[in-house]
């Protein structure tokens, strides 16, 4: 059974879910969105980074979580030149292993104007 979970960020218009959980394993998306306006965060790489991952922070604590339960994370870049300000941030938030399986890839672009990064991730539940 696959369950939505509420995680008090600004919904979005279309049909999608922030989080969703099937058991222990909970799938997650995040973008650099004020978590209450929905508003994408203007600002460098750094600072759309850093509200990706507390917005996964955000779904993963409505889900009974924290970071230290990622077991992937995915990352979807449209400059490979921010791949170095969004590595700093990345380890800003991860310092201890196990650290998550992870993937970064360049795109063309991502759907909402002037959003340069988006990560999906998945996450293993106590």
């Amino acid at each position: 059974m696959i369950e939505r979970v509420e995680t008090g960020i600004a919904p979005s218009s279309a049909p999608i879910n922030d989080a969703v959980r099937a058991g222990k394993h909970l799938w997650l998306v995040a973008i650099a969105e004020d978590p209450v306006s929905g508003e994408i965060v203007v600002g460098d790489i750094e600072a759309q980074t850093r509200r990706c991952i507390d917005n996964l922070e955000i779904a993963l604590r409505a889900a009974g979580g924290d970071l230290r339960n990622l077991a992937m994370v995915q990352i979807f870049l449209t400059d490979s030149a921010d791949a170095a300000g969004m590595n700093a941030v990345y380890r800003e938030y991860f310092t201890a292993q196990p650290f998550p399986v992870r993937a970064t890839v360049v795109v063309k672009e991502l759907l909402a104007k002037g959003l340069r990064i988006e990560m999906t991730a998945t996450a293993v539940l106590d």
